[in-house]
């Protein structure tokens, strides 16, 4: 099971959405639950969660990855985002019932690898989420997105064009 760092909605009240923070490659929730107390004034009934990914990351065993880029090909993130995403998922439901919700209440921010994630996971699941962003990622497996999806969530992408890791040309891909 995933697990990472939690903050509690600012009003003090209970849960009224969930924003997931979905990490990228080399990193863990620590690096991005900080964005959840920067979105918190603006979004004062949600509770954040940044889970860590669930495999340790080949260059640093302290840190994660959602799967493992050996050779970054497309068939390669298609796989690896499939294999993860049983435990995404898993973590999602967990959380979502912690709080009394469902994915109607539910956002997903990825960062890199993380949106490969939130893509990967938020069209498939059964019914639509509020939102899915995703920040310099790309989806994995555009060719079975189509055939796939199962629901609809509103999609941001944003990409700058000074990437280095993923090109600003994934963005138009995705």
């Amino acid at each position: 099971m995933l697990d990472g760092p939690r903050l509690a909605p600012l009003s003090g009240g209970p849960a009224r959405q969930l924003v997931v923070l979905l990490h990228g490659v080399g990193a863990d929730g620590n690096d991005l639950i900080e964005i959840g107390r920067a979105f918190a004034p603006v979004f004062p009934d949600a509770a954040f969660a940044a889970p860590n990914a669930p495999d340790p990351c080949d260059w640093d065993a302290s840190r994660y990855q959602w799967f493992r880029l050996a050779v970054r090909d497309p068939h390669e993130y298609r796989l690896g985002a499939a294999a993860a995403a049983p435990k995404l998922d898993a973590f999602l439901d967990t959380e979502l019932a912690r709080h009394g919700l469902d994915d109607a209440q539910l956002a997903l921010v990825g960062f890199s690898q993380g949106t490969m994630m939130a893509l990967q996971v938020g069209p498939r699941r059964a019914r639509a989420m509020a939102a899915i962003v995703g920040y310099s990622g790309r989806i994995a497996g555009a060719e079975r997105i189509a055939d796939e999806t199962v629901s609809r969530p509103p999609v941001l992408l944003v990409h700058g064009t000074l990437d280095e890791v993923i090109p600003v040309g994934a963005m138009a891909e995705t």
